[in-house]
């Protein structure tokens, strides 16, 4: 009987041994109402599959509400799931890159606090992923947002594809699947202003998508503001391309050497006709134009040398305030035969 007992449970943990571990990396912010629901949902759709073992790492990006609260009674029901708190808000892209810090597992699950992007169909990603991809986003055929957030993840989609190479016919959203390869390399970028996708885009190009179905807000709003989507639109600007400064420097050029043909032009016309008088409206609406384009690519060239300077300066990409349940692999595994016993 005693031989039994120990070959059952020698079984179950090779068994166990062999199951690939998920990591789960939610960003929280203003979601005490709803990530309780969206951790409930992952457990219940990893155990039903059964293939895997999971861990969520949750990370509360100084949420003003009491998130951090509700974070905390979930760690400590559930030692899978841990919790890390920055001191302050540093932005989505930041609190992911906090996250990725405490990751353990082969494939690394990302999506939001609110609900809206299902964990249910978690495993359309993951077993695209199988396929012999390193990232597989999800793509939404409708998106319930509102027309201000569509468009402006419509504008950072056109910007992903134009400063960074982000393939045209593929979608990549905040929910996503991604090897623990890819994760390793892009957690070795130390600079603040990071771009998930960005740095994705730098380690590999074998990507796709699948359709998820987009569902509606548990509650609340988007946390997104104009001011938060323009840094992230600036952080795709500067971060990750040196286009813009290409851009300038032809634009530069196209405007010397529209000055140069129309001063050529004025020359002959004055020959031509000595009658003509000069206008001054006309030459002051160049000098705007030109004015226009020359402070703007100034700004554009500060804006790279302040990020620059601020890199120079060591500033941190985030700060933790502090971890709740962080584990190795092998503790892990110790907490899922626990509950597997239990």
């Amino acid at each position: 009987m005693i031989s039994y007992d120990s070959s059952s449970e020698r079984k179950m943990q090779e068994e166990r041994a062999e199951r690939p571990l998920l990591s789960f990396v939610i960003p929280c912010y203003r979601s005490e109402q709803s990530i309780e629901q969206v951790v409930a949902r992952i457990i219940e759709t990893v155990r039903k599959d059964g293939r895997y073992d999971y861990e969520i790492i949750c990370v509360n990006d100084c949420s003003p509400d009491n998130t951090i609260s509700v974070l905390q009674r979930l760690a400590d029901e559930n030692k899978l799931i841990t919790v890390v708190d920055l001191m302050r808000n540093f932005g989505q892209h930041a609190a992911l890159m906090a996250g990725f810090g405490f990751v353990n597992g082969d494939v690394v699950v990302c999506l939001d606090d609110d609900g809206q992007t299902p964990p249910e169909e978690m495993f359309k990603l993951i077993d695209k992923l199988n396929e012999g991809f390193d990232l597989v986003s999800a793509r939404y055929p409708v998106k319930k947002e509102s027309l201000f957030r569509r468009a402006g993840s419509w504008t950072a989609s056109r910007m992903g594809e134009i400063m960074e190479g982000k393939p045209k016919n593929i979608e990549m959203n905040s929910y996503f699947a991604v090897r623990r390869i890819v994760v390793d390399e892009i957690v070795k970028y130390p600079n603040p202003y990071p771009n998930v996708q960005g740095l994705i885009l730098r380690a590999t190009r074998k990507i796709s998508d699948v359709e998820i179905n987009h569902h509606e807000r548990l509650n609340g709003s988007s946390g997104y503001t104009l001011r938060k989507l323009v840094g992230l639109w600036m952080n795709c600007f500067t971060s990750f391309s040196e286009k813009p400064l290409r851009l300038s420097s032809i634009l530069g050029f196209i405007s010397a050497l529209a000055g140069f043909v129309f001063g050529i032009i004025v020359i002959v016309r004055k020959i031509m006709h000595p009658d003509i008088i000069l206008g001054y409206s006309s030459i002051m609406a160049v000098m705007l134009i030109m004015f226009g384009i020359v402070l703007l690519m100034l700004g554009l060239l500060g804006e790279y040398i302040g990020r620059m300077f601020i890199c120079i300066n060591r500033a941190p990409q985030y700060v933790i305030r502090s971890v709740r349940n962080e584990h190795k692999r092998e503790d892990i595994q110790f907490e899922a035969d626990a509950k597997a016993r239990n």
